[in-house]
């Protein structure tokens, strides 16, 4: 594990590995101003389990953001967790385009507008 700079916060898009039910990637969906000062941040886990039909999972390809396997943004799990859980550094940044269907995949999963 590598210790973070200082000044280090988890950025909304960036991709790190978090202890949650187990090690595994998540992306960081809270807004930057809240990342830099909370104790907690709120992110979208990834999982490796493809489910087919299912609107609240956004594929992301084997190399996104740094991942070594194909998977999926798990958006009606979303958690709020200490930022100490999540590893330094990241593994990449999510892509606009991508972030955006996180985004829509979220509002439908809390049924937000």
């Amino acid at each position: 594990m590598v210790t973070p700079p200082a000044d280090w916060f988890p950025r909304r898009g960036e991709v790190y590995v978090a202890q949650l039910d187990k090690k595994r990637p998540i992306i960081v969906l809270s807004a930057d101003f809240l990342n830099r000062r909370s104790l907690n941040v709120s992110v979208v886990p990834l999982t490796s389990v493809e489910r087919r039909r299912f609107i609240c999972r956004v594929p992301m390809g084997r190399g996104t953001a740094g991942l070594q396997r194909d998977s999926w943004a798990k958006c009606d799990g979303v958690v709020t967790m200490d930022k100490s859980s999540v590893l330094f550094p990241p593994l990449g940044t999510v892509p606009a385009r991508v972030m955006i269907e996180i985004e829509q995949a979220v509002k439908i999963a809390l049924d937000l507008p």
